[in-house]
């Protein structure tokens, strides 16, 4: 059966999300599924473009009007969708509901396509600070219901049975093991700990969390030094503001490392100089309360112990995970040390605790959906 992906932005190597879209797409391959994947680009030289699998679509041009065309005109991609006759199209949600993809969906459901939308985090509403963002959830929380009337079902991490009055597949994210190396871990000297966290930064992360507990740790003239590896790029002032000046407070410049974006080779390196790993600590500032989180899938397959805040089924339950309380205190230091020295499971235990997590298996309950099967047997 044929399908098609569709992303309303680009991919870039380091970033998890990009990561995730094209474990997804392959997962599905595995599951038996013609899919393509489109998607949208601005080069080098300005030039804003859809393309499907790396071959470009349509050049819609430089500056203002190809900006626009890019929100309003889906023509292209309908065209494409209806000259290769694929029956199925699966959406990664931006948040975008407006008169224009209410055209677009509606155009497809006119001629019997198939539409699925995944919605990655849900509730998203208080995800957005900025007065940009603001503006875009307005526009969003105006057109979305009427949006997800063209809709077959919603994708969702979470456990709710609707969104927006549509029925919902619940799946977990997934984890593609051939691409997470297992750690390897460094021999430390007795005396340290290397917590390690990786994300595109975010003030729902909670890190200034971490950050304040190891300011009073510290105080406290403690015998074990405790190291923060910060791996990946802040999304904004607000959260830069969070936590730089908090490190500069506590006098942590010599155990909190930045890194910025890192990927592939260098990113296994930080992983293998750490002992533990940092989930997200405040989700509870976005409004939600359960998730179901990539990068603790991620800190599993390689092995970790870790913590975050959140409600995650699939990890709740496992002796390797520290909760941390939602709120807004200081991340117990002494707890975290004390919990980590009574950690006996080897980072292969760990990883073999998640094996049906893969996405292979997630992806699998897209292809068994009645909807999809229907499609399959009208071939």
């Amino acid at each position: 059966m044929k399908a098609l992906f569709i992303v309303f932005y680009g991919f870039n190597e380091y970033n998890g999300i990009s990561k995730k879209i094209k474990y997804q797409v392959n997962a599905l391959k595995n599951n038996g599924v013609d899919i393509r994947t489109c998607y949208y680009e601005v080069t080098t030289e300005g030039n804003r473009e859809w393309l499907i699998d790396n071959e470009i679509l349509i050049n819609l041009g430089k500056g203002i009007i190809a900006k626009l065309k890019k929100r309003i005109d889906f023509t292209p991609i309908i065209r494409y969708i209806l000259t290769e006759k694929i029956p199925f199209v699966y959406i990664r949600s931006y948040h975008n509901s407006n008169p224009f993809t209410i055209f677009f969906v509606k155009a497809l459901k006119k001629r019997g396509i198939k539409i699925f939308l995944e919605i990655p985090t849900y509730p998203y509403d208080q995800e957005y600070s900025s007065v940009i963002g603001k503006i875009q959830l307005y526009t969003d929380k105006l057109f979305r219901k009427t949006f997800c009337k063209y809709i077959d079902a919603i994708v969702t991490y979470s456990n709710d049975d609707f969104i927006f009055g549509k029925r919902t597949i619940r799946i977990s994210n997934g984890i593609d093991f051939n691409s997470i190396p297992l750690r390897k871990p460094s021999n430390h000297p007795a005396n340290e700990l290397h917590l390690i966290g990786v994300a595109e930064i975010h003030f729902w992360h909670g890190f200034d969390r971490l950050i304040k507990g190891m300011g009073l740790y510290y105080q406290s003239d403690p015998k074990i030094k405790i190291y923060f590896h910060l791996v990946g790029s802040f999304s904004g002032t607000r959260e830069q503001n969070e936590i730089v000046p908090l490190i500069k407070e506590y006098g942590l410049e010599p155990y909190v490392i930045l890194y910025g974006n890192k990927y592939g080779k260098e990113l296994d390196h930080i992983f293998n100089q750490a002992d533990f790993a940092v989930g997200s600590l405040a989700r509870h500032r976005s409004g939600i309360t359960a998730l179901k989180s990539l990068k603790n899938r991620e800190y599993a397959a390689r092995g970790f112990a870790f913590i975050y805040s959140e409600k995650d089924d699939d990890f709740d339950n496992m002796p390797y995970i520290l909760k941390a309380p939602a709120d807004e205190s200081p991340i117990d230091i002494f707890q975290l040390i004390e919990f980590h020295l009574s950690q006996s499971l080897s980072p292969e235990e760990i990883r073999a605790s998640i094996k049906h997590l893969s996405w292979n298996e997630q992806m699998k309950k897209i292809g068994e959906d009645s909807v999809i099967k229907n499609l399959v047997n009208q071939q």
